[in-house]
C-alpha cells in the first residue's frame, strides 16, 4: 500500500508530507520511504492559527475558517506529494491535522482537537483520507499522545540496551524501548516552542526560530531563570503524561520570571535552550537510556544538540537519519504507518505508552473518489518495523 503521511506539529510553521510503500511480511511491517515534500503555512493562515491558540479566545466562525483553510493547505501539499513522490498512485492519505487544543485536567486528558477538514484533502487527491487519530485513544483513557510511540516501538525493537527515541518538535517527547520491559512514552516538556517564542519577541517578529542556534550561542545561561523554569511541576509528574502550548504559552517565560532581574534577549534564548536540554536529559537519564535517537527540527540546532550531548555524558546520541529515517520527516512517516494500520483494521496504540485501557484502531475515514481502499483485514499484528530501500 502506498501511503502519504501529513503532519504539522505544535510549532505551527509548516506542513510535511512523507510518502512510503508499506507491506507486511509475517509479523514485520516493512516501510520503503519515497521521500518528503514540505511547505510553510501561508503567512495569513499561520497568523490566524497563532491568534486562535490559548490563551487567546476564539469564535466558532474562526474555528470553521481555520478548519477549512488548514484542510485546503493540507490537500494542496498532499496532491503535490502524490504527483512528485507517488507517480499519482497513492492509496491513502493519513492526516494528523493541526492540534489547536489538548485538554488536560490533572493527570487525565479529557479531549484533544486537531483540525484541517479531511474532505478537502480527499477532494483534492481523490484518495481515502484517515484523520482524527488521537481522540480514540483519549476515549479509551489514554493521553492521545505520543502516538509516534507505536512507530518507535516497532522500529527500535531488538536493539541492544535501552533505546530512547526523542522527537524535538515544538514539544519534546520520548519513547523508551528496552528488552524485557513494557515500553513507555511521554512528553518531556518544551523543545522549540519557548525558544521560538523568545526569538520572535527578541527580533520583533523578523525571525521565527533560532537558525543554527546562533542566538543561543551568543547568549549566557541565566542560572536564576533556569532554576525557576526547572521548578515547573510538570517535569516531576509521572508518565504517561502529555503537554502542549496550553501550558507553555508564548507568555510563559514572562509569567515564570516575575520578580527576577531582567534578562537580555540572547540570554533568555540561551537559557531556554538549556531548559530543553536539561528537561530532556533528566527524562532520558531517568529511563536508564544507553542510546538516544533524535529527530525533529531541534536536531538542526547545533547549540541545542551540543548542550544535550553535554548533559547526557556517555549516553550515545544519534539522529534517526543514521538509522534510515530522515529526522525532518519522521513524524510524517509515523502517521503514514498509523494510516496503514488503520486501513488494515490493526491497532495503532500501545497502552503502556499512552496510558489507555487497551489498544485501539485509530482515526476516522473519509472515502476517496473510488470509495474506501480494498484492504484485507490484518490477521497478524506486526511486532517490528523494517526500513527498506524503495
Amino acid at each position: 500500500m502506498r501511503v502519504i503521511g501529513l503532519m504539522s506539529g505544535t510549532s505551527c510553521d509548516a506542513i510535511d508530507a512523507a510518502a512510503a510503500d508499506l507491506w507486511l511480511e509475517g509479523d514485520t511491517l516493512v516501510m520503503a520511504p519515497l521521500g518528503m515534500v514540505s511547505r510553510p503555512y501561508p503567512g495569513d493562515l499561520r497568523a490566524a492559527i497563532a491568534a486562535a491558540l490559548p490563551p487567546a479566545g476564539t469564535t466558532m466562525e474562526q474555528v470553521c475558517r481555520l478548519d477549512t483553510g488548514i484542510g485546503q493547505a493540507f490537500g494542496e501539499l498532499a496532491e503535490r506529494a502524490n504527483a512528485e513522490l507517488c507517480d499519482g498512485r497513492a492509496d491513502v492519505v493519513a492526516s494528523h491535522g493541526q492540534t489547536v487544543f489538548h485538554w488536560v485536567a490533572g493527570d487525565q486528558v479529557r479531549g484533544t482537537l486537531q483540525i484541517g477538514q479531511p474532505a478537502w484533502i480527499a477532494e483534492r487527491t481523490g484518495c481515502t483520507v484517515i484523520s482524527d487519530f488521537r481522540p480514540r485513544d483519549v476515549a479509551a483513557g489514554g493521553q492521545g499522545a505520543p502516538l509516534v510511540s507505536a512507530f518507535d516501538v516497532l522500529w527500535l525493537r531488538g536493539r541492544p540496551g535501552t533505546s530512547v527515541a526523542l522527537n524535538l518538535g515544538g514539544i519534546a517527547n520520548i519513547t523508551v524501548a528496552a528488552a524485557g520491559s513494557e515500553p513507555v512514552a511521554f512528553d518531556t516538556g518544551p523543545a522549540n516552542a519557548l525558544i521560538d517564542a523568545a526569538v520572535h519577541r527578541h527580533t520583533a517578529g523578523t525571525m521565527g526560530f533560532d537558525r543554527d542556534g546562533e542566538l543561543a550561542a551568543a547568549g549566557t545561561v541565566d542560572a536564576g531563570l533556569l532554576a525557576r523554569l526547572l521548578a515547573e511541576p510538570y517535569y516531576a509528574r509521572p508518565a504517561p503524561k502529555t503537554t502542549g502550548k496550553e501550558l507553555f504559552t508564548p507568555d510563559y517565560v514572562t509569567r515564570m520570571s516575575a520578580g527576577l532581574p531582567s534578562v537580555a534577549g540572547p540570554d533568555v534564548i540561551a537559557t531556554l535552550t538549556a531548559l530543553t536540554a536539561c528537561s530532556v536529559s533528566s527524562a532520558v537519564r531517568g529511563a536508564g537510556a544507553t542510546e538516544v535517537i533524535a529527530s525533529g527540527g531541534g536536531t538542526l540546532n547545533p547549540t541545542l544538540m551540543a548542550r544535550l550531548r553535554e548533559e547526557l555524558g556517555e549516553v550515545r546520541v544519534l539522529t534517526s537519519d543514521e538509522l534510515g529515517v530522515p529526522s525532518a520527516a519522521k513524524e510524517a512517516y509515523a502517521f503514514a504507518v498509523l494510516g496503514f494500520l488503520t486501513a488494515h483494521g490493526l491497532p495503532g496504540t500501545i497502552p503502556s505508552c499512552t496510558g489507555a485501557r487497551h489498544s485501539s484502531v485509530l482515526g476516522a475515514l473519509t472515502p476517496g473518489r473510488d470509495g474506501l481502499p480494498r484492504c484485507q483485514p490484518g490477521t497478524v499484528i506486526p511486532t517490528r518495523l523494517r526500513i527498506a530501500t524503495p
